[in-house]
This record gives structure tokens, C-alpha cells and sequence, in this order.
């Protein structure tokens, strides 16, 4: 189903899945403290109502690629070859 179709639960779950995945990410490569890390995601993925316009769309690219770009900039996998694809253990915090 797409992301746009999702239910409120479904819509949710990916909410916390991405914030969750976004703030490991500012923690182990962008340096910031948890307490900033969680505050970071809660920005980059605030909540959206039901009947919001493009709902989800931040969707489109997993937490690691918007993490990447507010860490490294445009075309960190350019510059970070080594950063196009995340670890295992990103994986794990996300798919969690």
C-alpha cells in the first residue's frame, strides 16, 4: 500500500520508525547529544493530520538520506561515497 493510502496506525508507525532512525543517525555521524538528536527528528518529522496535503511525503527517502543531507549537505554521496547506503545497524534502530 502506498504511503499515502495509510491508515493512522500505519501512518504512525512509520512516524516513530523514521524519527527513531534520523535521530541515530545525528547521534553517530552528526555528533549531537540524544536529547538534541530526538529534538532534531521531532522537527524533521513532525506530526501531520489526516487531511493534511501531501501527508507523509518526507516519506519518499528513508531518515538516513534526510540525516545525510543536513549533516554532509547537497551530494554527500558524492563527497561520501562511503554513506550512500546505511549500515546494518541503522537498519535495526529503524526497522525496530
Amino acid at each position: 500500500m502506498a504511503w499515502d493510502a495509510w491508515n493512522e496506525d500505519e501512518y504512525l508507525a512509520c512516524l516513530r520508525a523514521e524519527r527513531r532512525g534520523y535521530a541515530w543517525v545525528m547521534r553517530r555521524y552528526g555528533g549531537l547529544t540524544p536529547a538534541r538528536a530526538e529534538a532534531a527528528a521531532l522537527q524533521h518529522y513532525p506530526y501531520e493530520a489526516s487531511d493534511a496535503p501531501y501527508r507523509g511525503l518526507v516519506f519518499h527517502d528513508h531518515s538516513w538520506h534526510w540525516a545525510m543531507l543536513k549533516i554532509h549537505g547537497d551530494s554527500y554521496w558524492q563527497e561520501h561515497p562511503e554513506l550512500v547506503d546505511p549500515p546494518p545497524e541503522y537498519w535495526a534502530v529503524s526497522d525496530a
